[in-house]
């Protein structure tokens, strides 16, 4: 998601905090450890920066619901004493993401509530957030994340590339999204899992909740990797701090049996959720099958053929088996060349110094733009790295940062001759998409209702994942399903 906050952004200072997101066997801590004051102040002061990372907290009576929910299962783990001890905030972002941080900050984005069926799964997965605080796991990979911080960004790049994989090209000045898509370990992840089942227990929700929602999360996660062509149904480590729900559902399921059942608030939660904003936001650009389009920005580009993108929280990723690429902006004083040197710059870091083979001038489709490319060594590898850059006014340009291995940089070609002015009228055409909650009538079928879904493709497939519909589940007269509709 590139927004016009995203300059400012670049000149905060780096996260010193381990952020502890996943969704992807303890005891419940006892209430003898709670929020330390050295927890909340690092919150504190991480907080704000957070909210700008990850699209900004909404406001609302959406966002009023999720904080009630969410303050409600985080006293159950004993970190705070009364609900006025947490901050849960609904983060606009179209990532399926849910994390927390010391201090009793919480955060879940509203696609992930999006893809939630009821009250319960909304509390499973903060209380597995806050689980993750109240084991002090951050506290555990705090040595590490602080390693990997200290890493150049090409150099990370460059690591994912000789391990035989066109890797994580990771958001450039971005380590609060280093640190939090750090993965817990196995046993880490399972713990929050049985936690936040505890929790939920506590509270008198349904236990089992926590599995339902690991497999509504395992279901998306695959139907992403089928609508954009990756044969792996789990998403990568950079794109995702869900690592592979999908083994964890019958281990969860099997926890929350023996606990009984309780309540699930399914229709309440329908109702809460109605309107919810669902995908992109049009004010952080949009992806439309190969083209993503930014009305406020006033660009458009389109992606090669065989690559998919993900739109990120300050960049739009292009990726694919032959090479990465990744569209984002930076502090532009005039200049393309010197703008172009500075982003090679910014790669290299201060352990390496990266600079351009070449530089070439050129104009895409009447923007004045220019290039630079640097083949890199690392060790037996080579890998090329291209910066290609666009001057939209003359205090504003974008830029793709790509890589390929050695010769292949011609992948990108298309791509980056496809940037594009996008007109007024263009942009008043893109709408957002919103989730409508409808009643199920007598004599609807989900191949009917499916069709009111505002996509040109697998509209079935995407009702049943959003619903927790398996391939042979049928509707009832009176129950509510969620449709994805444009808001006009």
């Amino acid at each position: 998601m590139i927004s016009r906050k995203s300059l400012a952004l670049a000149a905060v200072a780096p996260l010193a905090l381990t952020l502890t997101g996943c969704m992807g066997g303890g005891e419940i801590p006892s209430a003898s450890t709670p929020i330390t004051q050295a927890e909340a102040q690092q919150g504190a002061e991480a907080h704000p920066q957070l909210l700008a990372e990850f699209g900004g907290a909404m406001s609302g009576t959406q966002a009023t619901y999720v904080a009630s929910v969410g303050k409600n299962i985080a006293v159950q783990s004993g970190l705070g004493n009364a609900r006025d001890s947490f901050t849960v905030s609904l983060l606009n972002s179209s990532v399926n993401n849910a994390f927390a941080i010391p201090g009793g900050y919480i955060y879940t984005t509203r696609q992930l509530v999006g893809l939630m069926n009821n009250e319960a799964e909304l509390a499973g997965v903060l209380g597995h957030e806050v689980a993750h605080v109240a084991a002090r796991h951050s506290q555990r990979r705090q040595q590490r994340a602080q390693r990997d911080a200290l890493l150049g960004v090409l150099g990370q790049v460059l690591g994912s590339v000789v391990g035989g994989q066109v890797g994580g090209l990771i958001q450039q000045g971005s380590q609060y999204t280093q640190l939090l898509t750090l993965k817990f370990s196995r046993s880490q992840e399972l713990q929050a899992d049985d936690l936040g089942i505890q929790y939920l227990d506590k509270a008198g929700y349904d236990p089992r909740a926590m599995s339902t929602v690991l497999n509504s999360l395992a279901a998306q996660n695959a139907l992403d990797a089928r609508l954009q062509g990756r044969g792996d149904a789990r998403m990568p480590e950079w794109a995702s701090t869900h690592p592979d729900p999908a083994s964890r559902v019958q281990t969860a399921l099997s926890k929350a049996q023996p606990l009984g059942t309780g309540i699930t608030n399914r229709d309440t939660f329908m109702s809460r959720i109605d309107g919810l904003l669902y995908g992109d936001d049009p004010a952080q650009g949009v992806i439309e099958g190969s083209t993503f389009i930014h009305p406020q920005m006033r660009l458009a580009f389109t992606a090669p053929q065989g690559f998919y993108m993900l739109n990120g929280t300050r960049s739009v990723s292009v990726n694919g088996q032959s090479g990465k690429a990744q569209l984002s902006l930076a502090s532009y004083g005039g200049n393309l060349e010197t703008y172009v040197r500075q982003q090679f710059a910014a790669l290299g870091g201060e352990q390496q110094k990266l600079a351009p083979s070449s530089m070439q001038r050129t104009t895409v489709n009447g923007i004045p733009a220019a290039y630079g490319m640097a083949r890199v060594n690392n060790g037996n590898s080579q890998v090329d790295v291209v910066v290609f850059a666009y001057e939209f006014a003359k205090d504003r340009a974008y830029h793709f940062t790509a890589i390929t291995p050695a010769g292949r940089s011609n992948v990108f070609s298309a791509m980056f001759n496809s940037m594009r002015r996008v007109s007024s009228s263009e942009a008043a055409g893109v709408i957002p998409r919103r989730i409508d909650v409808v009643t199920v009538r007598s004599g609807d079928t989900v191949s009917g209702l499916a069709r009111r879904m505002a996509y040109s493709d697998n509209q079935e497939a995407r009702f049943r994942v959003l619903n927790a519909l398996g391939s042979s589940s049928t509707l009832q007269a009176g129950q509510k399903v969620k449709i994805v509709v444009r808001a006009r």
